[in-house]
């Protein structure tokens, strides 16, 4: 059972989740190209988590190994929301956001490579039955194949981009990682914006915004990125990365109903759109009471036991 403390702390996940999932709708909202949105999302992000630091006067001072991997973290990061805008803009809100739910099956398979640890089947499983639910999404979805492609491309690199976090906030402020994140994010956004421009890429999309482009980037950069970002690094010091990713699947669910919010019957889906999305869902809520069982506790034990 979890503690009143991470009660709170997985309450406070979920709505940075609820968070996030609000950005697919936003990335529908503005009129510039995915990769110039991605460029002002994470400059200004650098900006305001730069005066956080040193008003907090937090650490900006790093060994050049670290510094290395966060700005190549970054440049993970960069890409995966590069596709993850271009998939809701290809697509719909709510298709990208399914797709981004299989975040949990890479996981279970990228961080026992890293950590050198045995894979847990209960965790495969899961992530599984999350794949599962997309497959459903995908063979009622057809017409939205490439938007599909674009956030399973976006789930790998999410997966990517989490597993590496989790070894590097054991040992750093959470406000310098994604400080110098953004950072790295902020210049593979503008060399790729530069040749997305050059190659013709972009579609004619506009790369400067314009009027209410200017909001919607702020609330990126400063709610979704800044507070959001940082406080789910923060928390990697509590749960898991998978247990992270995998409470991320309930992005699809807290975007949807968003998204069918503010747009309305273009967001309606097939009904076997939502038994994909249902379970995904269900694949999320059974992790944590699995893992208080016998199943979940023998799995725990042949792990210990092969370390």
């Amino acid at each position: 059972m979890l503690s009143p403390a991470n009660l709170r702390s997985y309450l406070h996940l979920h709505f940075l989740v609820m968070i996030w999932g609000f950005t697919a709708i936003v990335g529908l909202m503005v009129t510039i190209s995915p990769v110039a949105l991605v460029f002002y999302r994470t400059l200004f992000a650098a900006a305001g988590l730069g005066l956080i630091i040193f008003f907090k006067q937090k650490p900006f001072k790093t060994d050049s190994t670290d510094l290395f991997r966060m700005l190549a973290v970054g440049f993970v990061l960069s890409a995966h929301w590069m596709l993850f805008f271009a998939s809701a803009r290809v697509s719909t809100a709510s298709v990208c956001l399914a797709g981004m739910a299989t975040t949990s099956l890479w996981t279970s398979l990228i961080e026992p490579l890293v950590s050198k640890k045995p894979i847990r089947p209960l965790e495969v499983g899961l992530g599984i039955l999350a794949f599962a639910g997309l497959y459903v999404v995908f063979r009622f979805e057809f017409d939205h194949a490439l938007g599909l492609a674009l956030a399973l491309a976006s789930a790998l690199l999410a997966a990517v981009f989490t597993v590496a976090n989790s070894k590097l906030v054991q040992r750093i402020s959470a406000y310098t990682i994604t400080f110098y994140e953004m950072i790295g994010a902020t210049v593979f956004s503008f060399v790729f914006l530069g040749i997305s421009e050059w190659q013709g890429w972009t579609g004619g999309e506009p790369f400067i915004p314009a009027g209410k482009d200017w909001i919607w980037i702020l609330f990126l950069a400063l709610v979704c990125t800044v507070y959001a970002s940082t406080m789910a690094t923060q928390l990697m010091k509590q749960f898991s990365a998978y247990l992270i990713n995998l409470t991320i699947n309930l992005e699809p669910v807290y975007g949807i109903a968003l998204a069918f919010f503010f747009f309305g019957e273009k967001e309606r889906m097939t009904q076997e759109f939502y038994l994909g999305t249902l379970l995904i869902l269900l694949a999320v809520l059974l992790y944590p009471l699995l893992m208080n069982t016998a199943f979940g506790k023998h799995d725990r034990k042949v792990i210990e036991m092969k370390k």
